[in-house]
């Protein structure tokens, strides 16, 4: 029994496969109008109602839902479940990189602090956010193990387990932190934004273990600021994702042209 349905007709994977995928196609117009119409009631929301950015965005993330799921549920009667759900995958982390990089240019280039450059949903940016999402992100490629076999996608696995244990580590920490905060009945401090393993003083540039050695002074892995450190993890996570995805459907275009 095949694991995935190959499409239909070769002609729905003209061009890059991964953009033919993305590419709205009848629900182009739809997707237009919603987007179109999310973003000015968002602006409504700021001008007039005087919204913070954040709740503005995710009004937006939240009506553009509507015509993705449309557009999904399309996907999966087209090209089956595999690739509908790899194509979920790209465009969420899409959006995710997006948000790292406009926290990257908020702090680089408009010199905010690290504190005021929290992206487009600087309610998202908590510590159990960055947990959750990340544990779900590797949920889903391990749904997709043993379906998309290439090597993009074993070194996409293994970065994104590395990731997700750093983001454990400091959800971990954070949990620590509060605990020992409420016991000195400090309640009005977050703990947000701690160290991990990587970049400045994380684990491997304090701990015992790596005193005295060339790792604790590497630069980069134990010198950049947590923005920096996992704008580069978001950055190789995404790549890869783009690698894993497109050599997939590229299999899957050449499986649908020698059985045509």
């Amino acid at each position: 029994m095949s694991v995935q349905a190959p499409p239909q007709h070769s002609s729905s994977w003209p061009g890059a496969p991964l953009i033919a995928l993305l590419h709205p196609r009848e629900q182009t117009r739809f997707v237009l109008g919603m987007f179109a119409g999310s973003l000015g009631l968002g602006l409504i929301e700021m001008r007039w109602l005087g919204w913070p950015l954040w709740a503005a965005t995710a009004t937006v993330l939240a009506l553009m839902l509507i015509p993705g799921i449309v557009k999904w549920r399309v996907d999966v009667r087209r090209y089956g479940w595999v690739t509908a759900v790899l194509g979920i995958l790209v465009a969420a982390q899409g959006f995710h990189s997006v948000e790292h990089l406009v926290q990257w240019i908020q702090y680089h280039v408009l010199q905010w602090t690290p504190r005021q450059a929290n992206g487009l949903l600087s309610a998202a940016n908590a510590e159990w956010v960055h947990f959750t999402w990340n544990w779900t992100v590797l949920a889903v490629l391990m749904l997709l193990y043993g379906r998309v076999r290439n090597v993009w996608f074993w070194l996409l696995l293994a970065w994104t387990i590395a990731h997700t244990l750093e983001h454990t580590y400091m959800f971990v920490r954070h949990l620590d932190v509060l605990a020992e905060l409420r016991r000195m009945g400090v309640t009005s401090v977050t703990a947000q934004g701690l160290p991990g393993v990587l970049g400045r003083d994380g684990w491997l540039a304090r701990s015992p273990v790596t005193q005295g050695t060339f790792v604790c002074r590497l630069p980069g892995i134990t010198t950049a600021n947590r923005l920096d450190i996992h704008f580069w993890w978001n950055t190789g996570e995404t790549l890869l994702l783009l690698l894993a995805a497109n050599t997939f459907l590229l299999k899957q275009r050449r499986h649908t042209h020698v059985e045509s």
